[in-house]
């Protein structure tokens, strides 16, 4: 019963670490990513759909995407779609792609960024702490309804904090190497 709560607890955990990756990657650092197009949504004939699935993206260097739409006429509708995102650039259009150059990064920006990874991080660290109580109360029930002893309880917390700092340690790197990233030129 204890495996099962160690395996739930650090499967909730890895996933955890995969949303902050994925958080991570919406981010702007020095070179443009087509991630920070990924939230996105596009009209598709009435339905909103994420820009990467009716055109293709493309980042051509450090500061400048591509967007080709597979159909010519959704151009207005991603122009319209990335203007309301407000990602800080304006789309350039010439009826066969639309092209999006973002000017390089200012040193207030940069700091902006990397706080806003740091705030993820802690956002993260909360969510690893839940897995951490979540499964300490699936413990305490089983040492309540008198299926393990105490010590084994006892025990099983432990391992769960193990886990736990195992995490916070890695979100650690994860926001000390995305802010040294961001704040490199």
């Amino acid at each position: 019963m204890l495996n099962e709560i160690y395996n739930q607890t650090k499967t909730s955990m890895t996933k955890t670490i995969d949303s902050l990756k994925r958080d991570f990657s919406t981010l702007r650092s020095g070179k443009v990513s087509i991630a920070i197009l990924d939230n996105i949504r596009v009209d598709y004939y009435g339905t909103p759909t994420p820009l990467n699935q009716i055109g293709s993206v493309i980042a051509t260097d450090a500061t400048t995407i591509v967007i080709t739409p597979w159909e010519k006429t959704l151009i207005k509708e991603v122009e319209k779609a990335i203007q309301e995102a407000n990602i800080g650039v304006n789309p350039n259009s010439d009826s066969e792609t639309i092209k999006l150059f973002f000017p390089p990064m200012t040193q207030e920006q940069r700091k902006e960024v990397a706080k806003e990874a740091k705030a993820m991080g802690e956002k993260a660290k909360v969510a690893i702490r839940n897995v951490r109580q979540d499964s300490n109360n699936a413990i305490k029930k089983l040492e309540k309804d008198k299926e393990i002893t105490e010590d084994i309880s006892k025990k099983g917390q432990d391992e769960i904090q193990k886990y736990t700092d195992e995490f916070v340690k890695k979100i650690d790197e994860m926001v000390k190497a995305k802010e040294e990233e961001v704040m490199k030129i």
